[in-house]
Order: structure tokens, then C-alpha cells, then sequence
């Protein structure tokens, strides 16, 4: 039996919150949500028919409320990422698929 070993740099926080997704191969945004987040990444879950693989660029644009938007100016936060594991052990669950991104 093997051990699994930690290999996370961050600790990270669980956070459910919807995320755009845009995939520059597939011209177009996926709607997801977040599962949880750290500085330097995040893991989300999209659509099955999200045509993503591991080393894809995407941009994830995570929408904030009107009351943190009047605070920071901004009505989303826009980051860079790539994908660095596609998990799909969900798929026949919700068809969804979830997506572990490093940030750029």
C-alpha cells in the first residue's frame, strides 16, 4: 500500500464561488465553480465538455459581489493559470470534471 504524500507549497481554503473560464484552443468561456484556493493556485470543477488537458493557459475570471467591487474598482478578479491535473472521478457522478490550476 502506498502513502500518499503532501505536495501542496500553500495551505488552502475551501471557497465555492462561480469562475469563468476561458480556454484560448476552444475560443470560449466554461462556467464552473471553485472548490478551494491558495496563493498560487486553485481547483474547479467544469462541465464535462470543457475540452482542457494538462498545460493549457486559461484565464479564470471570478466575479465579485457589488460591494467588494465598489471597494476594489473592479467587478472581477482575472488571473492566468495552467492547468496542472485533470481529474475526471466525478464525471459519471455530475458531469463535471475538476481542474487543479497553478497561477501564473
Amino acid at each position: 500500500m502506498e502513502t500518499a504524500v503532501e505536495q501542496r507549497r500553500e495551505r488552502r481554503t475551501d471557497l465555492v464561488w462561480p469562475v469563468s473560464v476561458w480556454l484560448p484552443e476552444a475560443g470560449r468561456f466554461f462556467n464552473g465553480r471553485s472548490a478551494n484556493i491558495s496563493k498560487v493556485g486553485v481547483f474547479i470543477t467544469v462541465p464535462i465538455t470543457m475540452p482542457v488537458r494538462v498545460g493549457n493557459v486559461v484565464e479564470l475570471n471570478f466575479p465579485r459581489t457589488d460591494t467588494l467591487a465598489g471597494e476594489k474598482g473592479q467587478y472581477a478578479r482575472i488571473k492566468k493559470g495552467r492547468v496542472v491535473r485533470v481529474d475526471r472521478h466525478r464525471t459519471l457522478h455530475d458531469a463535471s470534471i475538476g481542474l487543479g490550476i497553478a497561477f501564473e
